[in-house]
């Protein structure tokens, strides 16, 4: 004799667990897209950072070999190569690029946004402009603002295109006439 009620499972029992089962897998799905993407912006913040800093590197070893010409006997401006002159890059008002690996300076055609995209070495990772090399998202633009004859303001603006969406930041740093 065969009971009314059967044991197992019905179909809307079986729907219901592949309803739970899909919806998990989803989410799972969906946290590890967003760990991808914020570990992409992380990525890209921590590269920003550091070619902000290497560009004030840059910029206080120009000054610190300046004052050391100086010293040496060789009088030269502190802001020689630099915003010495109208002449200079970076003169005052201008936004300018530097090339650590070149140690050169190079004025850009108009303000903040107007410099080319930097580039990266494939063989050596070294960040610069020399054609060849692999174009990033990034720019970095450089300005000087005069507070007096012994004091500077160095702006940094480093920006990046990230998912169509442009990030930038900026750091700036008082430089003394050290001699």
């Amino acid at each position: 004799m065969k009971t009314k009620f059967s044991r197992g499972f019905t179909l809307v029992e079986t729907l219901v667990a592949i309803s739970i089962l899909t919806m998990s897998i989803a989410a799972t799905f969906t946290a590890v897209q967003s760990g991808i993407q914020s570990s992409t912006i992380a990525k890209d913040q921590v590269t920003a950072f550091w070619l902000a800093q290497e560009g004030m590197e840059f910029i206080r070893n120009i000054r610190d070999e300046n004052a050391l010409r100086s010293v040496s006997g060789t009088p030269t401006n502190w802001l020689a190569s630099l915003s010495a002159s109208a002449g200079d890059p970076c003169f005052f008002g201008k936004t300018c690029t530097i090339d650590s690996p070149l140690k050169t300076t190079a004025a850009c055609s108009g303000g903040f946004g107007s410099c080319p995209n930097i580039r990266q070495s494939p063989s050596t990772g070294l960040y610069g402009y020399t054609s060849g090399w692999t174009q990033l998202n990034f720019k970095r633009e450089i300005q000087f603002q005069s507070i007096s004859a012994s004091e500077v303001k160095a702006l940094i603006n480093i920006s990046w295109l990230n998912r169509g969406v442009t990030k930038s930041f900026q750091i700036s740093e008082l430089l003394f006439n050290h001699q």
